[in-house]
C-alpha cells in the first residue's frame, strides 16, 4: 500500500539532513506506527508521503503510484491528519465537511452516511452546525478527523492524532484505525504514546536523527533489543545509543 525507497531529505542547502535513506513497506490492512523522538524526521517523512514536500532522492509509492510523477492520483487515495490542524475558522462544521467531500468528489449519498456516522461517533451532532472558531482544540481535531474520513482513504495518515482527543474519543478513533484495516485499508501513524503503539500496531518504525534504525513487528524489535519487557524501553535504548 505504502512503499518508500531510500528516500532522503535536507535543509539549509543539504546542511540539516532531517530524512537519511530511509526505506520501509506498509501492507494492505495493515496498523504502521511511525516512532521517535522530537525532530527526529517524522513529520518530514510524512509530508513527503502526502506531497507537501519533494524527497531530494529516492521514491515514494502509494498503492503502486509514484506519488511525484502521479501527484493527484495519489491523494485521490489517502487523507491526512496533520499534528496541529489549520481549519478553516469562518465554516461552519458542516460546511466544511462538504467542502473537503467535494474536494474528493464524495456522493451525496455517501456523504451523508458517513457525516452522520463520524458525528455520532466524535460527538459532533450538536455542534457541526457551530462556526469552527467556536470549537475547543479537540472538537477541531475531532471535525479534521471526521472530515478526513468522508473520502474512505485506502491509506489513512496521522501525525499525532491523539494528542487533544478525550479518553473516549481516543478509544473510538483506535476502533477505526482497526475497522479500515479489517477492511484491507491501511494505516501509518506517528505517535509519542509508546503504550498505545504497543498494543495497536501490526509493525512499526523507529527513526532517530533520520535513520530508521529499526523496524518490524513487536517480537521482531524484542530481538533488537536487550531491554525486552515493553515498547518504551525498547524505544529508550535503542534511541539513547
Amino acid at each position: 500500500m505504502l512503499k518508500i525507497e531510500n528516500v532522503s531529505k535536507s535543509y539549509n542547502k543539504g546542511a540539516i539532513k532531517a530524512v537519511d535513506n530511509i526505506s520501509l513497506n506498509v501492507r494492505p490492512g495493515e496498523i504502521f506506527g511511525f516512532l521517535g523522538p522530537n525532530g527526529a524526521g517524522k513529520t518530514t517523512t510524512i509530508k513527503m508521503i502526502v506531497g507537501l514536500l519533494k524527497p531530494d532522492e529516492g521514491n515514494i509509492f502509494v498503492n503502486g503510484i509514484n506519488n511525484q510523477k502521479e501527484p493527484l492520483k495519489t491523494k485521490k487515495i489517502i487523507s491526512y491528519v496533520p499534528d496541529n490542524p489549520e481549519v478553516y475558522d469562518r465554516l461552519s462544521g458542516m460546511e466544511y465537511l462538504n467542502f473537503i467531500a467535494d474536494m474528493y468528489g464524495v456522493s451525496k449519498e455517501e456523504r451523508l452516511k458517513r457525516i452522520e456516522k463520524y458525528l455520532e461517533i466524535f460527538k459532533l451532532k450538536d455542534a457541526v452546525n457551530d462556526l469552527i472558531k467556536s470549537y475547543s482544540h479537540g472538537m477541531k481535531q475531532k471535525i479534521v478527523l471526521t472530515a478526513a474520513l468522508l473520502s474512505d482513504p485506502m491509506l489513512f495518515i496521522l501525525d499525532e492524532p491523539m494528542v487533544g482527543l478525550d479518553p473516549k474519543s481516543a478509544f473510538n478513533l483506535k476502533e477505526i484505525m482497526r475497522e479500515r484495516c479489517s477492511e484491507g485499508k491501511s494505516v501509518f501513524f506517528s505517535t509519542h504514546v509508546l503504550e498505545v503503539a504497543e498494543k495497536l500496531c501490526d509493525r512499526l518504525a523507529i527513526i532517530n536523527k533520520g535513520k530508521i534504525i529499526a523496524q518490524g513487528t513487536m517480537e521482531e524489535l524484542r530481538r533488537q533489543s536487550e531491554n525486552k519487557e515493553s515498547l518504551e524501553n525498547i524505544f529508550l535504548e535503542l534511541t539513547e545509543k
